[in-house]
């Protein structure tokens, strides 16, 4: 028996809900997309007035064709969630919903995400995602039989893609050009674009299962030492997080963000690119045979890295990782979590701040014996939380953003919460620099920096990081590059080479080749115009 409250459910016919549904996501979850379309088509009237009974016509042709009895509510509900999910991270951080993105959400910890899932987020889940999807729940769909439904549909469908081709012809040229110079005005459709690159990354993600990695550099050996025996030698390669360029003083920037590095004998290279914008793209890149220019995740995981020569040289490779993980770079050389150790004075809700691996590197490095490269994966500038970056004291550029929910702060306490996590990056290499100094009477020293990609503090309405590489800005992509080389290793550079070098073009390519010219491994896959410092060996010949 029905309780009585039952019966005042409205029942309204499957058309109607699919048309209303459709309209509510394409208008009220869609600002960046109509804000840009806006833009892009200089304000007139009548392209606007055609995109939106175009889209309108084709948003609702596709909820109708999914309008089938008991798929059809739950199909509505999620589209709803994920288009109110995609519209918060949109309007609020200007990000673009695109397969690389969907990868960095599927790859990022649970402490990482809780940073975006703020108060102000699920109140906006709350009343743009669940309060309609209630609605939805409670109203009664009315469908008719199955022959009737498909027919009734079908005479709704073909008028609706009809009316949205002839719509879309009307004014394809000045579509085709918004398109052509503005390519993140598409990818901000939603849930259309981000639900068929979660797609996208779903089926290739499945198809990844099978790769197995091909052998990469087998004929890597270390280079004999013409007269005498030497010291092993012992590169740190640090993989910063998030550190832009263009807010390090040792490239100009207005503040004192480097103080110590400043003070260390460094070598700092000032133009210097990333491979990709977000940490699932560039750190295999950086690590990957590949250049920018011919790296896909697919080459990655079917080929050996870095890494992997370095150990068939005979190196020992050790990744300690205060981040999201190698991305499978250290698969087969191994790597430690300092996370997963919990040291209650540096981590807290499964996150440590960098002085971890100071701490780790002060109890291991006196065991070195052998070659060895280590990588120091840092959890660096990682936003929106840059104040979880840093102690208290290294709170020198004040009011700084205490919150993760950026509404919460100014444009000001943002940067100055960004500006404390690049000194603190600051102390922590000149750090790992001073520890190296320390070993020169028993080891051939050198620490090689580079962030993996930049951040976007506001610049052109964008937060954070992830914006696809056709149309990133400098700030995402524009990362810092510093070199540090010990008593040893400058024996048998040239300084003047070396500087030279500094304002010369370089990119995350260039770091695969220079770790093996540090370590002095001769191998075929080793290409002397990307290796910064073989060149300017003393005694080098290529």
């Amino acid at each position: 028996m029905l309780h009585p409250l039952a019966f005042r459910r409205p029942q309204i016919g499957s058309i109607a809900v699919s048309a209303v549904t459709a309209i509510y996501v394409l208008s009220i979850l869609n600002d960046s997309f109509w804000t840009k379309a806006w833009l892009y088509l200089d304000g007139r009237p009548a392209p606007l007035v055609s995109i939106a009974i175009g889209l309108a016509c084709l948003h609702v042709a596709l909820f109708v064709a999914v309008s089938v009895k008991f798929v059809m509510k739950p199909v509505f509900i999620t589209l709803i969630f994920m288009a109110a999910a995609g519209a918060w991270f949109m309007d609020r951080y200007g990000v673009l919903i695109d397969s690389e993105m969907v990868r960095n959400a599927a790859e990022t910890t649970p402490a990482e995400a809780g940073h975006l899932i703020t108060a102000g987020f699920l109140l906006h889940m709350a009343i743009f995602a669940a309060l309609p999807s209630l609605l939805l729940v409670w109203v009664r769909v009315r469908h008719r039989p199955f022959p009737r439904k498909l027919a009734g549909n079908l005479l709704v469908i073909l008028p609706l893609v009809a009316i949205a081709l002839v719509t879309g012809l009307s004014h394809a040229r000045f579509y085709a050009a918004a398109m052509r110079e503005h390519r993140d005005w598409i990818a901000t459709l939603n849930p259309v674009l981000p639900f068929a690159n979660a797609v996208h990354f779903a089926i290739g993600r499945s198809e990844e299962v099978a790769i197995v990695a091909a052998p990469l550099g087998e004929d890597a050996r270390i280079a004999a030492v013409a007269t005498g025996e030497r010291k092993p030698r012992l590169t740190v390669i640090v993989v910063g997080e998030t550190a832009r360029a263009e807010n390090f003083s040792l490239g100009g920037y207005g503040r004192p963000t480097n103080p110590e590095l400043a003070g260390r004998n460094i070598r700092y290279f000032s133009d210097t690119t990333s491979c990709g914008t977000a940490t699932a793209v560039s750190v295999p890149c950086m690590f990957s045979v590949y250049g920018r220019a011919d790296y896909t995740h697919r080459k990655a995981l079917a080929s050996e890295n870095l890494l992997d020569v370095l150990s068939h040289a005979g190196v020992d490779v050790e990744w300690w990782d205060n981040n999201t993980g190698s991305k499978q770079v250290a698969s087969r050389v191994g790597e430690q979590s300092l996370i997963s150790d919990g040291d209650p004075r540096l981590c807290n809700d499964g996150e440590c701040i960098d002085q971890v691996l100071l701490d780790r590197l002060d109890a291991w490095i006196g065991s070195v014996k052998r070659d060895t490269v280590l990588v120091l994966h840092q959890i660096g500038s990682h936003g929106p939380a840059y104040y979880l970056r840093y102690p208290e004291s290294y709170r020198r550029f004040r009011p700084d953003c205490r919150s993760a929910e950026f509404s919460d702060c100014s444009k000001e306490e943002i940067v100055n919460a960004y500006d404390n996590t690049i000194l603190y990056t600051d102390h922590i290499l000149a750090s790992v620099i001073d520890r190296l100094a320390g070993e020169q009477g028993r080891l051939d020293t050198a620490m090689l920096y580079m962030s993996d990609h930049g951040e976007s503090l506001g610049e052109f309405g964008l937060y954070l990081h992830g914006t696809p590489y056709m149309i990133a800005p400098s700030q995402q992509t524009h990362v810092p590059f510093v070199l540090w080389l010990g008593r040893e290793a400058k024996k048998i550079y040239s300084a003047g080479c070396l500087d030279a070098r500094m304002t010369k073009p370089q990119s995350h390519d260039n770091l695969f080749h220079t770790v093996l010219g540090l370590m002095h491994v001769e191998t075929a896959v080793r290409d002397p115009a990307l290796d910064i410092v073989s060149a300017c060996r003393l005694d080098a010949t290529s």
